[in-house]
């Protein structure tokens, strides 16, 4: 390369948690190189994680409902290039991405893509044969372009708003869902966890999205004066910052995870379906808060299904509710 960007489009439009995986590489890069600027392009939604982004990150809020067909991708390619960038960072390596990459390199810009290594990411189903973390990934983009980065081992959070509310000292925060039901520890079960932690005089702080899981919350919120549903009551911003005003976080496999992370909550993880040899272990996090019973089926997916590929009960891959509490305490304990 003959000399390096002054200005970086990063692109990255979905989901939720791998956009949340993106901002410490961003950051990082960000504060090692403030003469370099750097535009993320991602849905409205997704904009409002980079709060208290460096002075040299802009976001630019694409919703992709307006892109549709030949058409909408044309005027699409049109406006990030209209960004003014000189090159791309694709975050994403998806077929809407790949396209704007290609027209992008065609008008004289440099590229580099996120190296996903799908064939490679099965050895930690085959082989249990761990995998390089996505944030990592991530920050192998920029030094494809010609960068060093070291993605910083804590990140100044973020400029969250204040909280809607001051939690109880020592609240443990607990996401019980996932988007898959192979992510996710029975209902059930998590259930019977908050109830124990609230029996023994612990509060609970339920979060969750808004519809099916904001009601299945409120459900649990009445077995205890100690359980409190924050589902569908608060803005994401709001959420996140009550994250990290938790004692620690308890979280699936999931956005949450991320989340909680980026907030700078310890988050103490439980994985089901699939493990943190999989490349999505929260940034900043310890394995040792990670839970993996290490059942012979697990991983059995790199970022989870609907159902079981080998029709196997996963609620076998968690662990009982008397188990999970005891992780959990001695997690609190061990501070």
């Amino acid at each position: 390369m003959n000399r390096q960007p002054r200005h970086i489009l990063a692109l990255r439009f979905s989901a939720l948690g791998d956009v949340a995986m993106t901002i410490p590489a961003i950051y990082s890069f960000s504060r090692q190189h403030p003469e370099v600027k750097v535009t993320v392009a991602t849905r409205p939604f997704f904009a409002r994680l980079f709060a208290g982004a460096p002075a040299n990150v802009s976001v630019e809020s694409v919703d992709l409902k307006e892109y549709k067909g030949a058409r909408g991708l044309f005027r699409l390619l049109k406006r990030m290039k209209a960004v003014g960038a000189d090159a791309v960072a694709d975050l994403h390596d998806v077929p809407r991405t790949r396209a704007i990459s290609a027209w992008l390199r065609l008008h004289g810009m440099s590229v580099a893509t996120v190296r996903k290594n799908r064939s490679k990411r099965k050895q930690a189903l085959r082989k249990k044969i761990p995998q390089r973390n996505f944030i990592d990934r991530y920050a192998d983009t920029f030094r494809e372009l010609g960068f060093d980065i070291t993605v910083d081992e804590l990140m100044p959070s973020p400029a969250w708003p204040a909280p809607p509310f001051v939690p109880a000292t020592g609240a443990i925060g607990i996401a019980p869902f996932a988007r898959y039901a192979t992510k996710t520890c029975p209902p059930e079960r998590m259930r019977e966890v908050c109830g124990i932690l609230a029996s023994e005089g612990h509060d609970i702080y339920l979060f969750g999205a808004r519809g099916a899981e904001e009601a299945v919350l409120a459900e649990w919120e009445h077995d205890s004066v100690c359980i409190h549903s924050v589902a569908g009551k608060y803005t994401l911003e709001e959420e996140i910052a009550l994250m990290g005003r938790m004692q620690v976080m308890v979280s699936m496999d999931s956005a949450n995870q991320h989340l909680a992370s980026l907030a700078g909550a310890r988050v103490l993880t439980v994985w089901g379906a699939t493990t943190p040899a999989c490349g999505f272990m929260p940034y900043g996090q310890s394995s040792n808060d990670s839970y993996v019973r290490n059942s012979s089926c697990q991983p059995c997916s790199v970022a989870g299904t609907k159902e079981c590929p080998i029709g196997h009960p996963c609620c076998e891959a968690f662990p009982s509710a008397e188990t999970l509490v005891s992780f959990i305490l001695q997690r609190i304990n061990d501070k």
